[in-house]
């Protein structure tokens, strides 16, 4: 959200049911009378389906509930929910997690910080708040509501304040029909990792950044894991949208902008460079300096940004994430100016692994350093590399592009739906891409060297094809 969530109203109350302050709604009409035999019939036989405005409308219950990385979240918890204007004092309780249900007498109320978003599909009140002063490690149970209407309790843990092992998943673009195709990839993926620390979101969640619908679809692919495994995400093209004229045609000569939605709902650390909080922004987890970048807008400056920050970094691992890949997997993609402008940083810094999305293919590098490749040129490829970063670009949406091969990609893939997990135990990274059945598909390992030399990549690629695209069918002659 706009607001600055350094700071939060603190204790209003300890245990104590709360006195909901809401808008005045007006009484609804006694319910209606059961339909006749005839009309329940025509009822079953619909033909159009219901409504947008209305599949997704708001109300004073909390919905679309998600826990996001926090600056430090070894001490803190960032969450967001959504109601409907009728809710005017949102909260949110928080208390140590126990064995039995009486943790909930020991909760602790926090007042949120609220802010209107009118969309495509009329308005709606979105609530964010920060709990603070907690103690790593640690479980704790929290709800959001208003005091009448509460969401259930989320039972969560806080990171540590020390390098311990963790792992997270990575997810290339969802972007198009995410309810019907990409909620199974989220859904396994937790299934497979259900201890992850938080999830990473490489780009273009949605296909178009001002629809509500979409973001609704979003929601509920991810639904209760949402609220309680913190997300990562960094903003893709999609969703950038240019403004609209009332009569929707877009308004000549403008340039896209970052949907109204992604502040309104996703609560990031403030850290990034100016003009960008939220979009870009760092974190350290348990011995991992992650920084999430904006590859759509102000590349110079968060080059200086990064550059900066990684230079004072006191982890031991550096992964990165943004949409627009370094090295394209797709025909005529190249993103030679971007490549210009961030690897030799990636490189003067020592940044492990980078995490990408937008190409909707499967390709992974192995140890790469910066390469001045002409505009339109192809990459070259040294196999006896033994210094640089890993590169990968992912799609776990069912939306494919066609492969262009290259000689940098020691594994490659089409058509095939993905998520990652990446696991770290003190000097060793795992990586491991798995598809929508959960198969094995890519694998690797970056193993730290003793006095600050060079990685050590181990591949581990299954005895598995690559998946490709079946080849067109020659036409044959009559």
């Amino acid at each position: 959200m706009t607001a600055s969530r350094s700071t939060f109203p603190t204790l209003i109350t300890f245990g104590i049911a709360l006195t909901a302050a809401r808008a005045q709604a007006p009484v609804p009409a006694p319910a209606a009378a059961a339909p006749a035999p005839a009309q329940a019939q025509a009822n079953a036989t619909r033909t159009a389906p219901v409504p947008e405005a209305e599949a997704h409308r708001p109300s004073p219950i909390p919905d679309r509930i998600i826990r996001t990385i926090a600056a430090d979240p070894a001490r803190s918890i960032a969450v967001t929910w959504r109601t409907d204007a009728a809710v005017v004092q949102a909260v949110a309780q928080v208390a140590k997690a126990e064995h039995g249900p009486r943790f909930a007498e020991k909760a602790t109320t926090v007042a949120a910080v609220s802010q209107d978003l009118v969309s495509n599909l009329g308005p709606a009140r979105y609530h964010s708040v920060l709990l603070g002063g907690l103690e790593p490690s640690t479980k704790y149970a929290y709800r959001v509501g208003d005091g009448v209407d509460w969401s259930e309790w989320f039972q969560v843990s806080t990171a540590s304040d020390n390098p311990e092992p963790f792992r997270f998943l990575y997810f290339g673009d969802a972007q198009n029909d995410v309810k019907s195709m990409w909620s199974r990839v989220i859904r396994k993926a937790y299934g497979d990792a259900p201890d992850s620390a938080f999830l990473v979101h490489a780009g273009d969640l949605i296909n178009r950044g001002a629809s509500d619908a979409l973001w609704g679809e979003w929601f509920g692919a991810g639904a209760w894991i949402n609220g309680m495994v913190p997300s990562v995400p960094s903003p893709g093209n999609h969703e950038y949208e240019r403004p609209r004229l009332p009569d929707g045609t877009v308004v000549p000569d403008s340039k896209g902008v970052l949907t109204s939605h992604w502040r309104a709902q996703f609560a990031l650390p403030e850290n990034g460079p100016a003009g960008l909080e939220e979009a870009a922004y760092f974190f350290d987890y348990q011995g991992v300096r992650i920084v999430s970048l904006n590859s759509n807008e102000g590349q110079p400056e968060q080059a200086e940004w990064l550059d900066r920050i990684l230079a004072e970094n006191p982890q031991k691992w550096t992964i990165l994430t943004f949409h627009h890949p370094i090295y394209s997997p797709a025909k005529n993609r190249d993103n030679a100016e971007l490549r210009r402008l961030w690897q030799p940083i990636f490189d003067r810094r020592k940044v492990d692994l980078v995490l990408q999305g937008h190409d909707h293919t499967y390709a992974r590098t192995g140890l790469k350093s910066y390469e001045n490749v002409p505009e339109g040129g192809t990459a070259r490829d040294d196999p006896d590399a033994t210094a640089g970063t890993v590169y990968v670009v992912s799609v776990s949406g069912p939306k494919m592009y066609v492969l262009d091969p290259e000689q940098w990609m020691k594994r490659s893939g089409e058509d095939v739906q993905l998520y990652q997990v990446v696991a770290v135990d003190g000097d060793v990274l795992r990586y491991e891409a798995r598809t929508a059945l959960g198969d094995l598909y890519d694998a690797f390992e970056l193993q730290k060297q003793p006095d600050g030399r060079a990685n050590r990549l181990v591949e581990q690629i299954p005895d598995t094809p690559e998946i490709r695209r079946p080849a067109p069918k020659a036409a044959v002659a009559e």
